[in-house]
């Protein structure tokens, strides 16, 4: 099978000749700058360039050299943008080496040695403290209040850090005839390639009440107000199915996979109770997934985060097709009664290596177990695609890196 093929047919519940992998299409499944500088350094590839593509998770683009070595199926359509060294520029990161920023990103230093980030208007949206590997966000738009009308809506999403300082491609969405080049740069990745083509637009609705509002204001809205929680997210659906309409036209043809994001879950359960979802979410959740099913060819991705074993159900018949990043270490997510009760109905991407505290602590031969088990319990029958249990963070020797990868291997050599 070619990637492109392999990911496809283990959507749709199909064996592949071997497990799918993935490592950097999206920015739930992609590795931090740091660790992706100590693997090019620990494989020997002093030509490497760690490219900070997502600069609020700091993570790196993967090199083409990276994808061969892991036999990485799939990819981001991001990384056909920024590709010219003079799109970039070189900084240091906290632990001493060296990386490169988009040219459009400029935070500021601080005397206590973090950064702030910054609107155009001199808002401030974001901060790294020092020793810190992420940007938090910082300016909360609608944290007092909801408007009296949402046409500013817009307006205060690109006030969120995750809107301003967004990842490739969408960080040149305001340029000129951006959607000619979304596509001219779509059908040369697949003439290029034949890995799984990745599209992330997004279009979140409970994260983005959190992003406006605050997380804890936001969670008391669900209950206290949900009448104008319905607002919102009626006023958020306007934005998403707009931003959908032009996605679908411009590469709902090239591109394979359409990728969602909204954090449902907490360690020990969701967020909210299952009915609460299923009065206000549900519906919009299913508006999505139908949108991208009637005008593409493309599959639907949810990215969430946490315990959703409890939801599971509700997403499936909302029209979501994958789930990410399968948090086995939370409540109810056991990865054999996940593959039990609904293996059939949508595919795990993720769940393969537990990042929380094995594949960061954990010795190369404790790696390689643990892999090795959960390949044993999501693999067969397909429905599955390796990937770690979210991005691969700064405290991962590369040596756990190496064994995870090895241990793919060698589950495809003991069971051919």
């Amino acid at each position: 099978m070619t990637s492109r093929e392999r990911i496809l047919a283990a959507i749709s519940h199909q064996e592949p000749d071997r497990v799918p992998v993935d490592m950097g299409a999206t920015p739930s499944s992609g590795i931090s700058a740091i660790a992706y500088g100590r693997l090019n350094r620990h494989l020997g590839f002093g030509h490497g360039q760690t490219r900070v593509y997502d600069v609020v998770q700091q993570l790196a683009q993967p090199e083409d050299a990276i994808l061969d070595r892991f036999k990485i199926d799939v990819v981001d359509l991001g990384r056909r943008f920024n590709v010219r060294d003079e799109d970039w520029y070189p900084v240091t990161l906290f632990d001493g080496s060296p990386a490169a920023y988009p040219q459009w990103f400029r935070p500021v230093a601080t005397p206590a040695g973090g950064w702030l980030a910054f609107a155009p208007d001199g808002t401030e949206l974001a901060t790294q403290l020092k020793d810190m590997n992420f940007f938090d966000q910082t300016c909360f738009p609608w944290l007092d209040d909801y408007p009296q009308d949402f046409s500013g809506l817009p307006a205060a999403m690109g006030k969120v850090h995750w809107a301003a300082l967004a990842h490739s491609p969408w960080d040149s969405a305001g340029q000129p005839r951006f959607w000619e080049k979304l596509r001219k740069e779509a059908l040369a990745l697949r003439a290029s390639t034949d890995r799984a083509i990745m599209v992330v637009v997004g279009c979140n609705l409970f994260e983005w009440g959190t992003f406006l509002r605050r997380m804890d204001n936001f969670l008391m809205d669900l209950l206290a107000e949900p009448e104008r929680v319905e607002r919102l997210l009626e006023a958020l659906m306007e934005v998403h199915l707009n931003t959908l309409e032009k996605v679908c036209a411009a590469v709902g043809d090239v591109a394979d996979i359409c990728r969602f994001g909204d954090d449902l879950g907490t360690d020990t359960g969701p967020f909210m109770a299952p009915a609460t979802y299923r009065g206000l979410f549900k519906r919009h959740h299913a508006r999505l997934c139908d949108y991208v099913h009637k005008h593409s060819s493309m599959k639907t991705f949810l990215h969430s985060c946490g315990s959703i074993h409890a939801l599971l159900p509700d997403l499936i018949d909302a029209g979501f097709e994958v789930i990410n990043p399968v948090q086995t270490a939370c409540r109810d997510m056991d990865p054999a009664r996940l593959k039990r009760e609904f293996g059939k109905d949508i595919t795990f991407w993720g769940g393969g290596a537990d990042t929380r505290a094995i594949l960061n602590h954990g010795s190369p031969t404790e790696v390689r177990r643990d892999v090795l088990e959960r390949l044993k319990v999501f693999a067969p029958g397909g429905g599955f695609v390796f990937n770690t249990i979210h991005n691969i963070l700064p405290d991962v020797p590369p040596e756990n890196l190496v064994a995870m990868f090895d241990a793919i291997e060698e589950y495809h050599t003991a069971g051919s």
